[in-house]
């Protein structure tokens, strides 16, 4: 088992920045590629961003040239630095482990087996 905390979320102004983190416990972390999605109001959960357990990181191009994902395995901790806000920003955002080697699309949810609960992120205009 694994058992992910998310932290970080809040109000934040658009063009302003917040950091979201992922402490992850129960397994090596190392070994776990890690991913962020997200779910907005009234829609479905989407891919915001993976990086692999050997430093590899995917974006959707939402993300792409404003979110930074990073890994700190000593401290079993992903973060997700989001810069350049927009108010389509705004949604839960979920981490998630992939503990298996899952062969599934780093985008699809269903390559991680385990969830986080949620951080609310809102962002004004």
């Amino acid at each position: 088992q694994v058992q992910l905390v998310e932290s970080g979320g809040g109000l934040g102004e658009a063009g302003g920045s917040l950091r979201l983190s992922c402490a992850a416990s129960g397994r090596t972390f190392s070994n776990l590629d890690m991913g962020w999605f997200r779910q907005a109001p009234g829609k479905e959960r989407t891919f915001v961003s993976t990086i692999t357990r050997s430093g590899n990181t995917y974006y959707a191009d939402s993300a792409k040239g404003r979110f930074t994902i990073s890994r700190d395995n000593a401290k079993s901790t992903v973060y997700l630095q989001m810069n350049s806000l927009k108010a389509e920003d705004t949604a839960v955002y979920y981490c998630a482990a992939d503990a298996v080697l899952s062969r599934d699309r780093y985008y699809s949810e269903s390559k991680y087996e385990y969830w986080g609960q949620g951080t609310q992120v809102t962002v004004s205009s």
